[in-house]
């Protein structure tokens, strides 16, 4: 029986192909629904996938127990989002980074930054409009992902003192700078003062708490304040605050809540003037527009296998009827029923995995091309999505392919050996 059953398939995996180069045109026309529907399928959960793994990484590398305060919530609160009132919401300042750091026993790291946008920085003859300022209090480098490629970061003595140094971000250099000139103890023009260039960043691009320090020069909180005015509607300055190891977050979110709300002074039963943000809010919507695209995907994939199926089952009937004598004299010797199902079940699905895997292959050369192209973004076929094309392949070769294969198995011999 075992033997007989190998026998069957291998017999069907050999007429799958012999179809397929006897019929070069139905065949593919056929098989093309089959491709699309995988391919729409495995390509959306590749790039899923490779983003979800990505965002995790660096939320891994930032921390999920840092909290980022400020006037604006990274999320809607379940209703409205009132722009108009978190506009007006007076800015952080040391002040409240002060009261963090006395009251609050949770906290490990504190640092107050400021994304200052649409200044120009100058170096020579090179002015350089579109960089985005980081002003930062000592500890940010703790806080987030710095990686000095040239130099070093900024020492405490030099953010506590606001001294006008700087670290620039890799883009910077190379639209400041001549290629193979180093930047170090170069002195650019920023906000009407010259600073001192200590360091290079190497490049990283945007990361999930929003920072991209490959077009960002990062200089101390306290060199920027006699040039702007912080408190401004125009600047929005955040607290960093990253929790000691072992810290329960929700109790140092608490105690932050406390200490900024007595800080500003505010009365028991009026709302907060200010955010308490953190990289799982950013996961968890992440994650809701990933299910949507996986949904949509999958609709777009479904309607494809329809079609497929629908080509597949096209082939197999044309098959069984191409067949019929050849049937007729299989069961006239005494071939079963069963084995002649499965024969043309395992022909069926045969050509829906050729088709599949074609699918799963231009998924593959595309993610190839992808990551050839970009440094940014890392797509990955996994061995999971993989098996998940074949499967789905198979399972649609199934479906399509038991109507024909059942037929044939129930022919009557004799009429079908009289078929012309």
């Amino acid at each position: 029986m075992r033997n007989q059953l190998s026998k069957v398939i291998n017999i069907s995996f050999v007429q799958a192909f012999q179809e397929l180069r006897a019929n070069k045109l139905r065949s593919t026309l056929s098989l093309t629904g089959i491709t699309i529907g995988i391919f729409c399928i495995i390509a959306v959960f590749t790039v899923l996938d490779s983003l979800k793994k990505q965002i995790k990484d660096e939320v891994a590398t930032l921390g999920n127990d840092v909290l980022y305060v400020g006037r604006w919530p990274w999320m809607d609160e379940g209703g409205e989002y009132k722009w108009w009132e978190f506009w007006r919401r007076p800015s952080m300042t040391m002040n409240e980074l002060h009261a963090v750091q006395a009251n609050v026993p949770e906290a490990g790291v504190v640092a107050l930054q400021l994304s200052i946008n649409g200044k120009s920085v100058r170096y020579n003859d090179n002015d350089l409009t579109g960089v985005t300022a980081c002003a930062v209090t000592a500890g940010f480098e703790r806080l987030q992902n710095i990686d000095v490629a040239d130099g070093r970061y900024l020492s405490a003595s030099e953010v506590e003192g606001g001294v006008p140094v700087a670290v620039i971000g890799q883009e910077v250099y190379d639209r400041l700078f001549s290629p193979g000139v180093s930047p170090i103890d170069k002195k650019i023009g920023y906000l009407g003062k010259l600073y001192s260039v200590v360091g290079r960043l190497r490049k990283t691009g945007r990361n999930a708490a929003g920072f991209d320090f490959d077009d960002c020069i990062i200089i101390p909180y306290g060199s920027v304040m006699s040039a702007i005015d912080v408190r401004s509607f125009n600047y929005d300055p955040s607290l960093m605050i990253k929790a000691k190891p072992g810290a329960p977050l929700d109790e140092m979110k608490y105690n932050v809540q406390g200490a900024l709300r007595a800080a500003r002074k505010i009365k028991p039963g009026q709302p907060d003037d200010f955010a308490i943000n953190q990289l799982s809010q950013v996961t968890e919507r992440m994650n809701m527009m990933f299910g949507t695209i996986n949904a949509i995907g999958g609709v777009i994939g479904g309607i494809s296998l329809i079609v497929g199926a629908f080509g597949i089952a096209n082939i197999m009937f044309v098959t069984v009827k191409e067949r019929t004598k050849y049937i007729g004299l299989k069961k006239a010797i005494g071939a079963r029923s069963l084995f002649i199902l499965i024969e043309f079940l395992i022909e069926a699905i045969s050509l829906s995995v050729i088709g599949g895997t074609i699918g799963i292959l231009l998924v593959w050369i595309i993610a190839s091309l992808v990551n050839l192209s970009s440094d940014e973004l890392h797509l990955g076929l996994s061995a999971q999505n993989i098996f998940i094309g074949i499967f789905t392949s198979a399972f649609v070769g199934v479906v399509a392919g038991f109507i024909p294969a059942y037929k044939a198995s129930k022919l009557d011999p004799v009429v079908a050996i009289r078929s012309v």
